[in-house]
């Protein structure tokens, strides 16, 4: 088992606040413009980016974790952070308030709600739908990245395959020294990792002994509307014939099934 310690509560939001406080929003178009006040680490090629993401709901009964967060969600993030702190807010409701509007927004929040009711997962929450997560019930989730803060490769938002979240040393400290404290603080959640590169990071975690992997209900696909195709498919809506020779329906499948499975079980548990 693997051993590490966090260097824990010093929040990284008072670093960042009078960039955020200055930012000016209008003249920054994509990630290679995001001013360098903001920068965390730079790696060749890898850079890292502070985003207002350290709010941590504790009583969450569904963390839902994605790769990192992109450019969309560091704009809308930032935006939300920027107006509040303008407005005079604490620092608990400028990053509440960022982390419920910057999470998962953009063109893959509906995906992402039509991906988790197909797998009844708001009728283990006991809501109508798990859009409501996004509003009235946001008492009931957290949302973070297992790389909490956005990572560009390039320029470019990074996708989870290269360079690996477990071998790159920058990219591994993300994970462990950001994500598994946030992670271990939220005791009585299930995660719900979108897409396969989330699971084999949650996995890699899960075998240092460092989270419980029968609390990782994976087996979905990244809401990216790059996975269109995968989505309509677990949706129901693209048949089998109709799917490119890049998707396997047979992993797909077995991912639905099982998935399908684990969540049956939480819903009889309750």
């Amino acid at each position: 088992m693997m051993h590490y310690r966090h260097n824990a509560s010093r929040s990284m939001f008072r670093r960042y606040e009078e960039a955020i406080r200055k930012a000016d929003l209008s003249s920054i178009t994509d990630a290679r413009s995001i001013p360098i006040e903001f920068l965390v680490k730079q790696d060749g090629s890898v850079a890292v980016n502070y985003i207002p993401f350290d709010w941590v709901n504790p009583e969450a009964r569904i963390v839902l974790v994605g790769i990192t967060p992109g450019f969309t969600q560091w704009l809308n993030a930032v935006r939300e952070a920027q107006l509040q702190v303008r407005a005079g807010a604490d620092e608990e409701t400028v990053l509440r308030k960022a982390k419920q509007t910057g999470a998962f927004s953009g063109s893959m929040r509906p995906n992402l709600v039509a991906l988790l009711d197909h797998f009844n997962l708001h009728k283990w929450l006991g809501i109508h739908s798990c859009q409501q997560l996004f509003g009235e019930a946001a008492h009931l989730v957290q949302t973070t990245s297992a790389l909490r803060y956005p990572v560009f490769l390039d320029g470019e938002n990074y996708g989870g395959s290269t360079p690996s979240m477990t071998r790159h040393p920058v990219l591994r400290h993300l994970l462990v020294e950001h994500f598994l404290p946030e992670a271990q603080q939220l005791k009585n959640a299930v995660f719900v990792p979108l897409g396969p590169k989330v699971s084999e990071a949650l996995s890699w975690l899960a075998g240092q002994g460092l989270i419980d992997g029968r609390r990782v209900l994976d087996g979905m696909p990244h809401p990216s509307g790059a996975n269109a195709e995968r989505i309509n498919y677990i949706l129901g809506k693209k048949a089998r014939t109709a799917l490119s020779a890049k998707t396997d329906p047979v992993r797909l499948d077995l991912a639905r099934d099982a998935l399908h499975a684990k969540v049956g079980a939480l819903i009889n548990e309750t």
